[in-house]
């Protein structure tokens, strides 16, 4: 088998607009050896704007508009990075993020749209919506129809194609809904819609006085109130929802990146260069000054080939000459009315109806069907002649990343059992507990290790993911953080990239484990297949360590995390979609998963160590294998509430569409005959491997509110799940 190629070339896609998006999925079709690939984004969905206005009108779920970059992301073998860029060096070639961090490129595209919003209207930012960018809009509009009035009031600030399309919309939803909507368009100019055929406009402006929306031209806001803006002339407008379509307006930072901008936006060439021949920019961001156009989508749609065939000869060493971007003249505009009917707009021409709009329901469908179904992940082939048994040994799917990948329960007692019993009197305990305990001048230090197959391409990330989940072990006994080793192994990179991802993960681990109170005071690096990280951590113990096997006959079962995360994680692997259509996207789920993983237990640790008569953190043998830990070693039965066990967002779903870690199986196979547990998704879950996962504590009964109360306090994740019995050790689920 040959090992995996080496990375040497950078390329980062800053923002996930439409350009990007075709970029990825066909990057995912034909990719280029040794090039890492990287997206940049906010959020882990991106809107399609084509079908805004019928997901405004409710003809669309929120579900079929979003692009789920998450996914999308893992078919083209990229890393995505959920956060906001917001600056380029040039000279060094990084880009800051929002958060601070800094990425290297060789190459790099931006496609971050524009926004509608007025920051310098005061109250704007507080109580009104813009229409790009257009996630936040479309959530903010949903939130808006259960609890709009009889009589709603909506004002819309813009009255181009783009506004007026969205007071139709707006107008149609609302009276759906049984509503008598008040609608009005505010536009600063004399006229409106002054960028359609006279013919075309007169239409569009017939179809607003049949919904009975106002326009008033020559209108500014000087102030947004919560119900109410104040005008220009100084009147009053009650407003319920107020919404901006009113131009165009760059992204501020692009101002102190150094390229040549107008008007605000990123000057290009045809082909697709900015001034740095190393960073393209296409979509609404760009400025294509060798053949000036309107801002619209279909210009993004068409750059994407482009994009991507000069992203990879410049990867290549840029001895091609790079492809030329020829934007038509003009465009088929159909515009929504509202109802499934369309109008059409080309070089003057005009037309409409409800074949129009089923011609645009299908050119939309067609262009989000791109990013719905993406081949299933290979299983493992076995060569013609193979040994008896290898089958069975490779599984029915690929392994996962995390705890997902830990060794079985049941061979990993077989291997603990031939170590002998500690012989140093200084050892006070040693295998069976979360972590070894040592005596050390008469203090009690307690010693753990941990290590992950890495399960995200973003070696970032993952590191601060490893180092709180190396850390859990220590917290679960009731220790403080002391100190760190690092065990890295890195993939095959080129020197500069392999430099940049050992400083990427040791900054951030060092950042977790300084945040506990802890250093990496050293560690050993290599080089492997792919990416594998762990940490050695010891950890001192005021008062005796809390063990895991203290729990008391009537104490009460306490989780301070939701479940769910191996089968998250398993599900972005295998590319899995959510099939619920108006739930959220893998990618949501992704992220929300992730968020919670990422909040180390340092502080839930804390509160409960001064009232835990047993406590462990729940890592890759699901809840079920840690409880059983812990119920087994006390001689005690378990009794778990189905209804109160937590769920990450998605878990359940994608469990009940048969999502599994590949661990879960070997999980639910060493204790299929000492948990009752009902069938269904959420008994699935109990055997669920967890990654970053929450701490499982035992408290006396008349301290489990108490504590639950407090963790909440604190911003603390907590949840009663069950209580404990008399023995026999068993684990009942009712």
């Amino acid at each position: 088998m040959q090992a995996p190629l080496p990375q040497t070339f950078d390329i980062v896609l800053i923002g996930g607009g439409h350009a990007h998006a075709l970029v990825l999925r066909m990057w995912a079709m034909k990719p280029l050896a040794g090039v890492r690939l990287t997206v940049i984004n906010p959020g882990p969905i991106a809107p399609y704007t084509g079908m805004l206005p019928g997901a405004i009108a409710g003809h669309y779920a929120r579900s079929e508009m979003m692009i789920d970059l998450v996914r999308l992301a893992r078919f083209a073998g990229a890393r995505v990075i959920l956060d906001r860029a917001v600056g380029i060096d040039t000279k060094a070639r990084l880009i800051t993020v929002g958060s601070g961090r800094t990425l290297r490129y060789d190459a790099a595209s931006i496609d971050i749209g524009i926004a509608s919003d007025l920051p310098d209207v005061p109250g704007f930012a507080e109580h009104a919506a813009s229409a790009k960018p257009l996630g936040a809009y479309a959530q903010r509009w949903e939130a808006f129809l259960h609890t709009a009035p009889k009589a709603p009031r909506v004002t819309i600030i813009g009255a181009g194609v783009g506004g007026v399309e969205l007071a139709l919309a707006s107008a149609y939803h609302l009276r759906k809904l049984d509503k008598s909507p008040t609608i009005t368009v505010l536009e600063k100019s004399p006229s409106a819609l002054s960028a359609l055929a006279p013919a075309s406009a007169k239409t569009l402006m017939a179809a607003m006085a049949h919904e009975g929306i106002t326009l008033r031209c020559e209108t500014t806001v000087s102030e947004v109130g919560a119900q109410a803006l104040t005008l220009s002339d100084g009147s009053i407008l009650p407003s319920d929802f107020t919404l901006s379509v009113a131009g165009a307006r760059p992204q501020s930072w692009l101002a102190k990146t150094g390229l040549a901008l107008q008007d605000g936006f990123v000057v290009i060439s045809p082909s697709l260069q900015s001034s740095d021949p190393a960073i393209f920019a296409v979509g609404d961001c760009a400025a294509m000054s060798f053949a000036p156009r309107p801002k619209a989508g279909v210009f993004a749609v068409r750059q994407a080939p482009v994009l991507f065939e000069n992203l990879r000869i410049l990867a290549m060493g840029g001895t091609r000459r790079l492809r030329r971007f020829a934007p038509q003249r003009d465009y088929l505009k159909l515009i929504s009315l509202g109802s499934q009917t369309a109008l059409a707009d080309k070089f003057g021409l005009r037309g409409g109806g409800a074949w129009l709009w089923r011609l645009k329901d299908r050119i939309d469908r067609k262009f989000m069907a791109k990013f719905e179904d993406y081949p299933v992940m290979a299983r493992p082939t076995l060569p013609a002649d193979h040994a008896r048994g290898m089958a069975e040994a490779m599984g029915d799917k690929p392994m996962c990343g995390g705890c997902g990948a830990k060794v079985g329960a049941e061979a990993l007692a077989q291997a603990l059992s031939v170590l002998p019993t500690p012989a140093r009197p200084d050892v006070l305990s040693g295998r069976g507990d979360d972590a070894a305990v040592l005596a050390v001048g008469g203090a009690r230090q307690v010693i753990t290790t941990d290590h992950l197959r890495a399960f995200t391409n973003d070696p970032h990330l993952m590191a601060r993911l490893t180092a709180i989940h190396s850390l859990g072990d220590i917290w679960a006994m009731g220790a403080a953080p002391q100190a760190a080793l690092a065990q890295i192994t890195l993939p095959r990179l080129s020197p500069a990239l392999q430099a940049d991802m050992l400083a990427e993960v040791m900054a951030a681990a060092s950042a977790v484990f300084r945040a506990a109170g802890a250093d990496i005071v050293g560690g050993h690096s290599s080089v492997g297949d792919e990416l594998t990280l762990g940490f050695t951590v010891t950890g001192l113990a005021a008062d005796a360590p809390i063990p895991k096997t203290g729990a008391r006959p009537g104490d009460v079962i306490l989780l301070t995390k939701p479940l769910g995360t191996g089968t998250i994680l398993a599900a972005e692997m295998a590319m899995a979609r959510l099939t619920s259509r108006d739930g959220p996207l893998l990618g949501e789920v992704w992220a929300g998963c992730v968020a919670s993983m990422a909040r180390p237990l340092g502080p839930a640790a804390a509160i409960l160590r001064e009232k835990a008569t047993a406590m462990t953190d729940v890592t890759g043998f699901g809840l079920a294998g840690h409880l059983w830990e812990m119920v087994q070693g006390a001689g005690v039965a378990a009794r778990l509430e189905l209804s109160a066990l937590p769920m990450l967002p998605g878990a359940e779903e994608l469990a009940a569409q048969g999502v599994a870690s590949s661990l879960a199986p070997a999980n639910r196979a060493a204790l299929s005959w000492l948990v009752d547990a009902p069938p269904g998704p959420k008994g699935d879950l109990l055997f669920d491997p967890q990654t970053c996962g929450g701490l499982l504590a035992t408290v006396p009964a008349h301290w489990a509110r108490p504590l639950c109360l407090e963790l909440a306090r604190m911003g603390e994740f907590a949840k009663i799940i069950g209580t404990i019995a008399e023995g026999p050790p068993h684990i009942f689920v009712d």
